[in-house]
C-alpha cells in the first residue's frame, strides 16, 4: 500500500496533494504535514501486525526533499517507529529525485542508517527530474518507479515505450525492484509485463481508498 494524503475541506471537499503540497513546501508546514503522514501509516503498519491476514502489508511513505534534507529527519523517523511500535522492515520510504541533489554522501548516509534499521528506499518518478546513474549504485535503494507520465501513453508514444523499457533493464541490472505507476488499462499492464515489470499500480486495479474500504478490498481479493 501506498499513503496518500487528502485534505478533506469543509467547502470545497476533497483536495487532491498537486494543489496544496506546493503550498505546504514554500510555507514549511511540509514538516508538520510529513510528520503526520508518518505517525499515521506507523500506528497504521501497528494495528495491522496484529492481524494475522494483514501482518505482511508494507506501505510506501511519500518524502518531501525539504523534509529529507532536515538535519533531524533519520532521528525522528526512528522516534516515530519506536513510539508506534511498527515493524520497520513494513516502511518504505519514496524519495523523488530532487531529493537526492545535494551532498551524496550525505544523503547515503541518512539513507544507510535507517536502512541498518530495516526501513527500505524507492526512488518515484524516475526518469522526470535530475536522473543520474551515478547516485543509483552509490545510494542503498531498493526500488525504482516508472512515473505515470512515461504510462500514460505506452502504447501510442514509441519514445515513452523505450523510456519504460529502459527502467525495467536498468533496475534490473542493478538488482533493483521496479513498480510502473499509474497503469490505467490491462494492454498497458500486458505491455509492461512484456517487458519485465510485474508490480504495478493504478486505477486498473483500484482507485484509491480510505483504509476501511482498502481492508475490505483486500479482504474481497482473497475470496475471489
Amino acid at each position: 500500500a501506498e499513503a496518500l494524503v487528502r485534505w478533506q475541506h469543509p467547502e470545497r471537499g476533497t483536495v487532491l496533494p498537486a494543489e496544496f503540497i506546493p503550498l505546504a513546501e514554500d510555507s514549511g508546514l511540509i514538516l508538520r504535514l510529513g510528520r503526520w503522514v508518518l505517525e499515521t501509516a506507523c500506528a497504521q503498519l501497528a494495528a495491522w501486525a496484529a492481524d494475522p491476514q494483514r501482518a505482511h502489508l508494507s506501505i510506501a511513505v511519500n518524502v518531501s526533499a525539504r523534509q529529507f534534507r532536515h538535519e533531524d529527519f533519520v532521528a525522528e523517523v526512528l522516534d516515530v517507529l519506536a513510539r508506534s511500535g511498527a515493524n520497520p522492515a513494513r516502511l518504505e520510504l519514496e524519495l523523488t529525485e530532487s531529493s537526492l541533489v545535494i551532498d551524496v554522501d550525505k544523503v547515503a548516509a541518512k539513507m544507510d542508517a535507517l536502512k541498518a534499521r530495516g526501513v527500505g528506499f524507492a526512488l518515484d518518478d524516475f526518469g522526470t527530474g535530475y536522473s543520474s546513474l551515478a547516485y543509483l549504485k552509490r545510494l542503498p535503494l531498493e526500488q525504482l518507479k516508472i512515473d505515470r507520465s512515461f504510462v500514460r501513453d505506452i502504447l501510442i508514444d514509441p519514445n515513452d515505450a523505450a523510456i519504460a523499457r529502459m527502467i525495467i533493464v536498468l533496475a534490473e541490472n542493478l538488482g533493483l525492484d521496479v513498480v510502473a505507476e499509474g497503469v490505467e488499462s490491462e494492454e498497458q499492464r500486458v505491455f509492461l509485463a512484456q517487458q519485465g515489470c510485474r508490480t504495478y499500480q493504478g486505477n486498473l486495479f483500484s482507485r484509491p481508498l480510505p483504509v476501511a474500504e482498502f481492508e475490505t478490498f483486500l479482504a474481497n481479493a482473497r475470496c475471489s
